[in-house]
């Protein structure tokens, strides 16, 4: 009895071990995990955060390609006049364009503006929202098969607080696709568009960091965490 009830602990150590294992932090002081595919945009560490200025859409990406996986980011937005914007893509596609790379894909959205669409998925250089449904930015197409949540509500669109820190948490698996935003499901679609490709981290740019190199138009995330699922 004694042997059993050994072997269950050991057994039960090793299995939340083999967990916690999967779970990989993407931010370290060197910025190993990333890389910048484009001509614009800086990325620096900054006391265990990330901090991303441009001067114009910019998205910041990982070395390694993800399928299916968890991930989990907070994100904080500046208090600025000019516009901003942000969000996370995933299972995005590198292309090439007449002024280089860019990556297109899959983006969980972090909108302040007064649309509030935080937490709804846009599709980056093609079909643009997918949910919620815009009146005219919206391209879904054959690959997109249904969402499993109704119009977008008033109380989703308030899920977001402005000013502090805000978690995203992506859920891929096949064609599922889940967005949490500060723990609410705002996003629950099936799409076959992209099955596999990078993570990236979104500035949506500054004009005012383009015309004098000075912004305090900084967008920073911490606590990046992705778990690969089977």
């Amino acid at each position: 009895m004694r042997l059993r009830l050994i072997l269950a602990i050991t057994s039960v150590l090793f299995i939340g071990l083999s967990e916690a294992s999967q779970r990989i932090n993407l931010l370290d002081p060197k910025l190993s995990q990333f890389e910048n595919v484009y001509s614009y945009g800086q990325a620096k560490f900054v006391n265990g955060e990330l901090h991303l200025i441009s001067p114009k859409n910019w998205f910041f990406t990982t070395k390694q390609r993800y399928d299916n996986f968890i991930l989990s980011a907070d994100i904080k937005m500046p208090q600025v006049k000019e516009y901003n914007n942000s969000g996370i893509i995933f299972r995005g596609q590198i292309e090439q364009d007449a002024d280089g790379q860019r990556v297109v894909g899959y983006q969980a959205e972090i909108d302040p503006s007064e649309r509030r669409w935080s937490g709804g998925l846009f599709d980056q250089g093609r079909r643009k929202w997918l949910y919620p449904l815009h009146p005219k930015r919206s391209n879904r197409d054959d690959d997109f098969i249904k969402s499993y949540l109704p119009p977008w509500s008033a109380q989703q669109g308030s899920v977001y607080k402005p000013g502090e820190w805000n978690n995203l948490r992506i859920v891929c698996d096949g064609p599922s696709i889940k967005i949490y935003l500060n723990g609410v499901l705002t996003t629950y679609v099936e799409d076959t568009k992209d099955k596999r490709g990078v993570i990236g981290l979104q500035h949506h740019g500054s004009k005012l960091y383009k015309e004098s190199g000075h912004s305090e138009n900084v967008v920073r995330f911490k606590n990046i965490f992705i778990e690969k699922l089977n």
